[in-house]
């Protein structure tokens, strides 16, 4: 029988379109972002940090900040992550995915946005110069059509495919 997370995690996809008509409460945001803080780093370095953007002039300008954005500024809950100076972007990905798997379990979609101008988001976000964007995520609960309009797990490649046992073999 496969537990609850396990089914969350499986059944969690990158959506870019959220309902406009429900607001993301704050004890949700919350949850969120304590999934993140909570993540793992390396030597607890906890180099990440998180800028919750909620204005939307602020969200409409990330978008210029990211090559392929353009749902950002309908998202009703972005938030941008940052590392320090020397870190692992592994780090970040470990807070990311806390989070959007939080958001999962709590009925929301999620989607990563990369930010690939870090001194368009650095003049517009106002962190440290010697800090990096690691990404942007976006958040909001799902369409009525959300399930309609995802990517099933059915494209996934096979098991077999992916792992490979001692050394590598072809399949």
């Amino acid at each position: 029988m496969k537990s609850d997370f396990f089914k969350t995690i499986v059944g969690k996809r990158d959506r870019r379109l959220y309902d406009p008509n429900l607001e993301v409460d704050g004890y949700v945001l919350d949850e969120i972002l304590q999934a993140g803080r909570m993540a793992g780093s390396s030597k607890n370095e906890q180099p990440i940090r998180s800028i919750v953007l909620r204005d939307p002039a602020l969200k409409a300008e990330i978008t210029n900040c990211a090559d392929y954005g353009s749902h950002v500024p309908e998202s009703p809950i972005v938030i941008v992550l940052v590392r320090a100076p020397g870190s692992r972007p592994f780090d970040a990905g470990r807070a990311a995915q806390n989070m959007m798997l939080a958001a999962k379990a709590r009925g929301l979609d999620s989607c990563p946005v990369g930010i690939q101008h870090d001194d368009c988001a650095r003049a517009l976000l106002k962190f440290p110069e010697d800090w990096v964007v690691a990404m942007a995520i976006t958040f909001g609960y799902p369409t009525e059509d959300a399930d309609t309009l995802a990517r099933t797990g059915d494209n996934r490649i096979a098991i077999g495919s992916w792992v490979k046992w001692d050394t590598w073999s072809e399949d």
